[in-house]
């Protein structure tokens, strides 16, 4: 069985991707952010970035979604184009190695989305692309707003009630599917991924399926994920359990 809702949000995601890339201004902007950066400078291989694992993944394998911010120097790539694959990366690998309890390989069962395919070095400096022009400001604001909007497809593909003489290998998880939202300091009013933000809180009011299932947490980068739960876990109390815990609280600071 073909999961079609699946496929057709990929297929959206890519096209997208290539409409944004197609537009001439971005390559040279992006690269001119990186030119005037303090320490290594590096070549952009592509402005935009669609992450490839969709191409590889099977939607039957698929255990949760994980949504971080943007694609950055290692994820744009050409030998990559792959979300999360620098050392944020490798430290969410190595959580869900340690915890083997969660029943989760970081590279085979998590879909990886970001709040825009839109490459620069760091997060903030999205803030200086937008300031380039109005055009680029408007590109970034509408990449998230569909971006939010994917979201809200791939998990109504992936969090379906498996339907009957299905094949296993076929069939999604059912609800709850957990969303992990990575980063969620610049998703208040007026930060970075405002847009994103309010285009979910507007998914949430029409699926309360889907805001249940969202859980916010901290960014990997510089063990911040991991710093936080071991600050707020409780005694006694699992993995499981903590995450679940921490990611609502959050959720309710951002979404309300």
């Amino acid at each position: 069985m073909v999961n079609r809702a699946f496929h057709k949000a990929v297929e959206r995601y890519r096209s997208l991707v290539d409409e944004i890339a197609a537009l001439p201004e971005l390559a040279p902007l992006v690269q001119k952010l990186v030119d005037r950066r303090e320490g290594p400078s590096y070549t952009v291989d592509t402005a935009v970035v669609f992450n490839r694992d969709l191409d590889e993944l099977s939607p039957g394998s698929i255990k949760m979604i994980l949504v971080a911010d943007n694609p950055g120097r290692r994820e744009q790539a050409a030998e990559n184009r792959r979300y999360l694959v620098g050392p944020s990366g490798k430290i969410a690998e190595k959580f869900f190695r340690d915890r083997p309890e969660l029943g989760i390989d970081f590279r085979k069962n998590v879909l990886i989305l970001n709040k825009t395919p839109i490459h620069t070095p760091r997060t903030a400096e999205l803030k200086d692309l937008c300031g380039m022009g109005k055009t680029l400001a408007a590109v970034v604001a509408s990449s998230q707003r569909v971006m939010a909007e994917l979201l809200g497809e791939f998990y109504s593909a992936l969090a379906e009630p498996a339907r009957p003489g299905a094949k296993n290998s076929d069939v999604p998880p059912k609800a709850p599917f957990p969303v992990w939202i990575i980063g969620y300091s610049e998703m208040k009013k007026g930060g970075i991924f405002e847009v994103y933000t309010n285009t979910l809180i507007s998914l949430c009011a029409s699926s309360p399926g889907l805001k249940a299932s969202l859980y916010f947490y901290r960014h990997f980068s510089m063990n911040s994920f991991t710093t936080d739960l071991k600050q707020q876990a409780r005694p006694g109390e699992s993995a499981e359990e903590s995450l679940e815990r921490i990611g609502t609280a959050y959720r309710e600071r951002v979404l309300g």
